[in-house]
């Protein structure tokens, strides 16, 4: 992207700066003592999720449909969304007395569908169609054609991109002489909007993008050196799992973003419980995200001034048994076996007197005598007190000859019993 088209992105972000005035608050940056400690680094958390949508997406929405005429307005606005985005353009349509329909994925957590119904009130239509956020936008645009309503794309348009680059604006009036910024990226507008600001105002500052491990659309697309469409995504980072980042949010990223990460969604469920635990954030998978990739910037934080942007807080309280699970397979303190056992008295208690030790705990047995055959297999799940425990777990199954598999979420006996 030319120069002057970077330039032409931050004149608008100045523009969208003052048009949220009054709208999307200004952030604080938090200093994390914890986090700090941990890299030995000087590390601030840009809280988004405290917005009066919990997320920083209000920026882009507000700014897209407050630029709209007043005969598009009269035309009413459509969005596909996963939540967040949804949430943003539904208190701005009933901020702006405008109509609104908004098409969110049947998979969107029910606390983020209530959200966007109460922020909309009755200005907003909520349509749930798709598994995925592109299933619901494809239906999204489609509806454009029969009803002629106005778009409003998550990411992928010049005045949303602007909106969301009022996050740079905030972090450098408040740390001028921040090091690196690690940013969540799901279709791009955030890391566009914040990349190209600090490549005009401040070259100097290392971006970097943090993005689920099972929806690389950008990373791959860097590697491409064109937008590309992933087949498959894990849906469970849901405000950064997309299929295909935008044209002109990839035009900005190939030139601004140094560095991208590819976080697992293991590590994003950690986080979220370290966030709640030690620093009272209740983030959603997106909105730790960028805390999750730090893992793997640790030698280079070090001695650094850098933000981690918590792009958003709505998380439905339902899914924090599945953030446990996924946090604790990731920190290997939880394994699932294929066990077979003999099908005789006494079988259980030995497995669990002399195969188990004293730190190990069984979440979870399933067994079920289908035949008349000396042996039967049960799904076994046993959460460990410390991870290094495992061998010595193994080594004990092994020297009592049981027959065994272990499997882990690569497997595709995972998907099917887990």
């Amino acid at each position: 992207m030319p120069r002057s088209l970077l330039t032409t992105s931050v004149r608008a972000t100045e523009r969208a700066h003052e048009m949220l005035a009054g709208v999307a608050l200004h952030t604080p940056l938090e200093y994390s003592e914890r986090l700090s400690r941990l890299y030995r680094a000087d590390i601030y958390l840009k809280r988004e999720d405290l917005q009066p949508v919990r997320s920083y997406k209000i920026r882009g929405a507000y700014t897209l449909i407050h630029s709209l005429t007043p005969e598009e307005r009269a035309r009413g606005v459509v969005c596909a969304s996963a939540g967040n985005h949804a949430q943003g353009v539904a208190y701005s349509c009933k901020t702006l007395g405008i109509r609104g329909t908004i098409f969110m994925p049947e998979t969107t957590p029910r606390q983020k569908v209530d959200k966007v119904r109460f922020f909309g009130d009755t200005w907003v239509d909520i349509q749930l169609i798709g598994k995925t956020f592109d299933e619901s936008n494809a239906a999204a645009l489609a509806f454009v054609e029969t009803n002629g309503a106005v778009y409003a794309p998550p990411f992928d348009d010049p005045r949303t991109i602007a909106g969301q680059g009022t996050v740079a604006r905030e972090i450098l009036a408040d740390l001028p002489d921040v090091d690196m910024v690690v940013h969540p990226i799901g279709g791009g507008g955030l890391i566009a909007g914040c990349g190209a600001y600090f490549a005009v105002h401040a070259p100097e500052v290392m971006v970097v993008g943090a993005e689920p491990a099972g929806a690389l659309g950008m990373l791959r697309s860097l590697e491409a050196g064109r937008v590309v469409t992933l087949k498959d995504i894990d849906p469970f980072v849901d405000g950064a799992a997309v299929k295909k980042v935008g044209s002109k949010t990839f035009a900005i990223a190939k030139q601004v973003v140094n560095h991208i990460i590819s976080v697992p969604e293991g590590a994003v469920c950690t986080d979220m419980i370290e966030l709640y635990q030690k620093e009272g954030i209740i983030a959603e998978p997106a909105g730790a995200l960028a805390v999750a990739a730090f893992p793997q910037l640790a030698s280079t934080l070090r001695g650094k001034k850098v933000v981690a942007v918590v792009s958003g807080g709505n998380n439905d309280i339902s899914r924090y048994p599945e953030v446990i699970e996924r946090s604790l397979v990731f920190q290997g303190l939880k394994h699932y076996f294929i066990i077979e056992f003999f099908q005789k008295p006494g079988e259980l208690r030995t497995f669990v007197t002399e195969a188990l030790g004293p730190g190990d705990d069984i979440t979870r047995f399933e067994y079920i005598k289908k035949t008349n055959k000396e042996k039967g297999p049960a799904l076994v799940g046993i959460e460990l007190s410390r991870k290094e425990d495992f061998p010595a777990l193994l080594a004990r199954m092994d020297a009592l000859g049981i027959r065994y598999r272990h499997f882990t979420p690569d497997d595709v006996l995972y998907g099917v019993l887990i």
